[in-house]
């Protein structure tokens, strides 16, 4: 499931993000990636040690957790500290498939990377080109969000970004460890959060909302791994 979560970040605190940015010592985003990402990727990333890394990663984390729908959709165990990556002058990164396993850096743990998420932190008139192409059965979907905007999608999803030849496209990513491993789980009980949130919304907690809220639970309970 691809899913477009607006304003997770405020204007404020994406201007505040930017001018941290401006100041940044960006380097080779190879140096994060195994053999085969190294051949298709140019770009530059923050390097994650960094305190502005930490700080900024850990705005975002608080952002995420506090925000419902990125919670519903992704029934999040644990997530990576957001890394951050900049493009321009021709950088891109070429078709590639996100690793299975990611090391969690400064602890001895490691997740398994279920659902990819990029966070936009310029406007699409920024800059040209660095579409999020996102490759399923449906075909490929070109992602250019605007500034405080997340994209998630499942991380076993082929994906690309093309290159910016105007510009700068600045963006953090990361990845989350589901409580429900699967893709098409997760999607049905999205769906059926949301479709409980609207009945609630509308007639309040009569008998069916209460009724279905169960079965969204009784589901969870099933299928999640801990």
């Amino acid at each position: 499931m691809m899913l477009h979560i607006p304003e997770v970040l405020s204007r404020a605190q994406v201007a505040e993000f930017r001018r941290l940015l401006a100041e940044a010592d960006w380097q080779d985003g190879r140096a994060t990636v195994g053999e085969q990402g190294a051949r298709v990727k140019r770009n530059r990333q923050l390097p994650v040690d960094t305190p502005l890394a930490r700080q900024l990663g850990e705005t975002i984390l608080k952002a995420l957790y506090a925000n419902p729908t990125f919670v519903s959709a992704t029934l999040p165990l644990r997530t990576v500290p957001p890394l951050f990556n900049c493009y321009e002058g021709g950088e891109h990164y070429g078709l590639h498939v996100d690793g299975a396993v990611r090391a969690v850096p400064g602890t001895t743990q490691s997740l398994r990377t279920d659902v990819s998420s990029t966070l936009f932190l310029c406007d699409p008139d920024e800059y040209d080109g660095g579409e999020l192409v996102v490759v399923d059965t449906y075909g490929s979907h070109e992602v250019k969000l605007p500034a405080g905007d997340l994209i998630v999608y499942p991380s076993t999803s082929l994906h690309r970004v093309e290159p910016v030849t105007r510009g700068a496209r600045i963006c953090s990513f990361f990845w989350t460890q589901s409580m429900v491993r699967d893709d098409a789980r997760r999607a049905m009980l999205f769906e059926l959060d949301q479709t409980i949130q609207s009945l609630r919304g509308r007639h309040g907690d009569g008998e069916e909302t209460v009724a279905l809220t169960g079965h969204y639970h009784n589901l969870v309970r099933m299928w999640a791994e801990m």
